[in-house]
């Protein structure tokens, strides 16, 4: 199958509850927790605890029904705001929101940030102050101006975006559009954290063998300066596992602030 025929992330749909279990569950086949789970969770709590990324709203756009970088921002943020674009994935999230029957487990996150931030034993109250500070899942449509019409979102202090860009972007100047239109929901001097995958052309999620944006670390830093960001810190942590359920090269992260 071509790239240009895999499915398109936004397009087509997947299957949001096989994302969690095949990329980011505590399954003992699961190999994907260093780059997926333990690499963003490590340099997201590493830049929350400078203490300059906090304030009243955090917005996020991330991939599938993703909550576990979430953990680390719930100290700092008043309301947080997921962005979906699928119904899916809303509803996957808000069966966890609600506590209901049937949500996916992320004690493991909420465990892993414990033990990396050295507080034992408090996973459980992870769990209640991204619930208590995740205060609307709302529907988003990229290809609108205002992608969350009708409704008017405040201009956010921070934005995180893990691994969204990567499926939504059929090419360079999508990765750019959506990217500028991020940044037009920031506040002048707001931060950005942004997770993403290097060199990867397809993630298969069930049956479905979707697209990804190929791109390398020169293409995200280029795009992030072009749109008016400040590149504070960037870590690339390579590939080790073995799958062929998805061929990135590389995990990136970037701490980026939105100049003023």
């Amino acid at each position: 199958m071509d790239s240009c025929d895999h499915k398109l992330y936004h397009v087509h749909g997947f299957d949001s509850r096989k994302l969690l279990e095949d990329y980011l569950s505590d399954k003992p086949d699961m190999v994907f927790g260093d780059d997926s789970l333990v690499f963003p969770i490590r340099n997201l709590l590493k830049t929350f605890k400078l203490g300059h990324i906090k304030g009243d709203i955090l917005l996020d756009f991330s991939i599938g029904s993703i909550i576990h970088h979430l953990y680390a921002a719930c100290e700092f943020f008043n309301h947080m705001i997921v962005l979906k674009v699928q119904d899916r994935c809303m509803l996957e999230l808000k069966r966890w929101v609600d506590t209901r029957t049937g949500a996916f487990h992320w004690g493991h996150a909420a465990q892993l940030h414990v033990d990396i931030e050295g507080n034992s034993d408090q996973s459980q109250d992870k769990d209640v102050k991204v619930r208590s500070a995740l205060q609307h899942v709302v529907k988003c449509d990229f290809e609108k101006e205002n992608i969350t019409e009708p409704i008017d979102l405040p201009p956010a202090d921070c934005i995180i975006s893990a691994w969204l860009l990567d499926v939504i972007s059929k090419d360079q100047d999508d990765y750019v559009r959506y990217l500028r239109k991020f940044s037009k929901l920031l506040k002048p001097g707001g931060h950005l954290l942004y997770i993403g995958m290097l060199e990867a052309t397809y993630i298969i999620v069930g049956k479905d063998k979707m697209h990804v944006f190929t791109y390398d670390e020169d293409i995200a830093r280029k795009a992030l300066v072009g749109e008016g960001f400040v590149i504070d810190r960037c870590e690339v942590k390579e590939r080790t596992n073995v799958s062929d359920l998805i061929d990135y090269k590389a995990t990136i992260f970037i701490a980026a602030h939105k100049e003023k």
